[in-house]
């Protein structure tokens, strides 16, 4: 299974030819490669899997998927925290 992020372009650059930029994941910045993206400019989101943006997405369609991921997230650890809570009791 493959699974794309979306992240904010916050710089473009070249580096031996390629085009790159530094992307933000809420606060996590990573170096992506943007050759398969190369009209991806600053400001915009892109779809990141494996260090390289896929295409470039509407901000809208990234805010909805950062916001699934967050509640995939949150259900997550709630199911965790009740996991925990279940152990160690008296049976």
């Amino acid at each position: 299974m493959c699974l794309g992020v979306p992240g904010r372009i916050i710089e473009t650059y070249e580096n031996e030819g390629l085009l790159m930029g530094r992307v933000d994941f809420g606060g996590t910045v990573r170096e992506v490669c943007l050759a398969y993206a190369p009209d991806a400019v600053v400001g915009e989101y892109a779809l990141i899997h494996a260090g390289f943006a896929l295409s470039v997405i509407e901000e809208r369609e990234a805010l909805e998927t950062l916001e699934l991921q967050r509640e995939i997230e949150l259900e997550i650890e709630r199911e965790r925290e009740g996991e925990a809570s279940g152990r160690g009791g008296v049976g």
